[in-house]
């Protein structure tokens, strides 16, 4: 921190998981950069980035999670609301007087009708990070239901009382200022500086660290020959010390998900199902395939018992839970990404494809409304709408694997796109986006 005369108070709000909340993170962790202390408030069931934890100029406040109560599920939320919003109001008078409060939204319930009645009788200001849309999310479980009609009247009414607001795309931009008069600054999210490519020397670490719990990234040592040392099921170690990737290695897939409802899992299974086929019939043609998907949520072991079920023989889905530090490191040694959020309002975007296209890793993306300010299909990965373009894209890009002649133009393309992509990251977008607006 440089002159502590010029050190503002900061709060920022996430009625969540913060350890799960990248953009709110890094928000914290440029204010906290840029002469903000910063009081940081929400649930810590996963750890935060260690600069935020470490960080003199960050307070963390840990709310209580909501007690498991066998209650209806109206009166469940009826309580939890209260419990929340109780909660954060003890929390907020607590602390510092800040110059703004930044919420997240989602969820708006209660988080921005705490912040906004605390801001007034402080004389703070309310800036809210549109994320998305509380009531597209509830609509999801429960459409025309009265909550979603509340939710509605809770973001139209606060949105437009804010001082100001982000947002992460454009179409949410405009859609904000039409639906509600709402007006935002979109913020891209851009990688951070730890989404970015490897060495070959850090992706063979990667996978003999990996190996020691998942059983797709090992090899066995006499599958190798007598010039390697060390051997993974992607690269060898020779014995004058040098690293490469193996010509027989299998495809790396992978993806990321919440395991939450807005990503349909039987999407990625199908098209597997489909490439399992195809690589049967012509194996001379198609690797073995390893699958990668990392996160937890509520539907993990649903999905984990239907993989479970498969007889696959050239595909080997994995699901493990990857430190923070591992994570950019496996979609740097990946050859492929894959997504299926597809955005409850369709306003959004996904941030695992922003972390991929910083590790320099292409990107299947299922298509929403405005997924083209982000994947642009043929240049930086490809967007698809059902399981058998996705088998197709999959198909296409693992032909001949690791070396078709004929592909070779394509990916270099893809490459180059992707390197331009890198070169803008969070914090500098940050600095020149944001920091005006806290600045005000």
């Amino acid at each position: 921190m440089n002159d502590k005369s010029k050190v503002q108070n900061a709060c920022v709000i996430v009625l969540g998981d913060i350890g799960r909340s990248p953009r709110m993170q890094y928000h914290v962790k440029s204010l906290s950069e840029n002469d903000f202390s910063v009081d940081f408030i929400g649930y810590v069931q996963s750890p935060p980035l260690e600069e935020i934890r470490a960080s003199p100029n960050v307070r963390i406040h840990e709310l209580n999670p909501f007690p498991e109560l066998e209650l209806p599920n109206i009166l469940k939320y009826i309580f939890k609301t209260i419990w929340q919003a109780l909660g954060l109001l003890i929390t907020l008078i607590s602390i510092r007087k800040p110059k703004f409060i930044l919420c997240q939204n989602p969820p708006a319930i209660p988080a921005i009708i705490v912040a906004y009645l605390y801001c007034l009788f402080a004389r703070s200001k309310l800036i809210i990070d549109w994320h998305n849309y509380t009531y597209s999310i509830l609509e999801l479980e429960a459409p025309d239901s009265l909550i979603v009609r509340i939710a509605k009247k809770v973001e139209s009414f606060f949105g437009a009382r804010a001082a100001d607001g982000f947002c992460v795309t454009k179409a949410m931009k405009d859609d904000l200022y039409t639906r509600w008069n709402v007006r935002a600054t979109v913020l891209y999210d851009r990688p951070p500086q730890q989404f970015q490519s490897i060495s070959i020397q850090d992706k063979h670490n990667l996978f003999l660290r990996l190996g020691e719990s998942v059983s797709a990234f090992r090899m066995a040592q006499d599958a190798a020959g007598e010039d390697i040392v060390e051997c993974t099921a992607f690269t060898a170690k020779h014995r004058n010390g040098e690293i490469k990737l193996r010509d027989s290695r299998p495809g790396l897939l992978v993806s990321s998900t919440s395991w939450t409802p807005d990503e349909d899992f039987s999407i990625l299974l199908s098209a597997l199902d489909q490439y399992e086929r195809e690589a049967l019939a012509m194996p001379a043609h198609y690797p073995n395939l390893v699958c990668i998907i990392t996160g937890k949520g509520p539907l993990k072991e649903k999905y984990r018992k239907i993989v479970d079920s498969k007889s696959w023989k050239m595909v080997k889905l994995e699901m493990p839970w990857l430190e923070n530090e591992d994570y950019p490191k496996l979609l740097a040694s990946s050859d492929l990404g894959v997504c299926l959020h597809y955005s409850s309002s369709g306003l959004d975007l996904p941030m695992k494809v922003v972390d991929m296209f910083g590790c320099g890793l292409p990107v299947c993306a299922i298509h929403f409304d405005c997924i083209n300010e982000l994947v642009k299909h043929g240049e930086n990965g490809f967007v698809f709408q059902h399981h058998q373009e996705l088998s197709e894209q999959i198909g296409r890009w693992f032909y001949d694997f690791p070396s078709n002649i004929a592909l070779a133009n394509m990916k270099q393309d893809i490459q180059k796109h992707l390197k331009q992509f890198q070169t803008l990251r969070w914090t500098e977008n940050w600095r020149n986006v944001a920091l005006p607006v806290f600045k005000k």
